[in-house]
């Protein structure tokens, strides 16, 4: 009996084998269960969706023959803005006499709405030059945009339309037009009218 009970104790207890240099599980940093894993994750799926988009490329005018603007000629249209219409009170010069002096021929001023809502905002001081641009000679062209930040309306029709004379003397709207080509821009140096990148086929004086 004693051996009996001796077996089914033996039978009974099951060998425990013990388990060496265990250690507790823990997440890598790399796991994506990890929130900031996760957020990486959707930006680098963002970058991949952006680049298999299709690109814009701008398409060039079919006026433009390399730098030269075919579409430019007289009678010209001149875009003029806020500061232009200033400077050339305060220099005494007459627009149109003074851009035909520049250009050889006939010049239109064109003048946007953005431009006579910027001279109306100036209030009184401005009034010599708003009279000014509400000349009948000059060419009112309506703006569908909304706001009344000239410079932006000045460079998106001067890059759209390219058959204008941008006439600034803000350096900052000169150097972004500068970036289009084929669109000659005018400003005031030496009390009269100036252009550069005008093709001298057409008459205009060297700078």
């Amino acid at each position: 009996e004693s051996r009996r009970k001796d077996r089914r104790k033996s039978m009974g207890k099951q060998k425990k084998t013990r388990k060496f240099a265990v250690a507790k599980k823990i997440i890598s940093k790399n796991d994506s269960r990890l929130k900031d894993n996760q957020k990486k994750a959707e930006e680098a799926e963002k970058k991949k969706a952006e680049e298999e988009k299709p690109k814009h490329v701008e398409q060039t005018p079919s006026a433009l023959w390399f730098k030269y603007n075919t579409a430019l000629g007289p009678p010209y249209h001149v875009l003029i803005d806020t500061n232009f219409i200033n400077f050339s009170i305060k220099n005494k010069l007459e627009m149109c006499r003074s851009m035909m002096d520049c250009l050889y021929a006939k010049a239109t001023p064109c003048v946007t709405d953005c431009v006579m809502a910027e001279l109306e905002k100036l209030g009184s001081k401005y009034r010599v030059a708003l009279r000014l641009a509400k000349d009948p000679r000059f060419i009112r062209l309506p703006c569908t945009h909304s706001g009344t930040y000239a410079d932006d309306c000045i460079f998106n029709r001067a890059c759209q339309h390219r058959c204008y004379i941008v006439a600034t003397c803000d350096k900052d709207l000169r150097r972004r037009v500068r970036k289009v080509p084929g669109v000659p821009i005018m400003y005031i140096s030496g009390r009269k009218y100036t252009i550069e990148r005008m093709p001298e086929a057409l008459g205009a004086p060297r700078t």
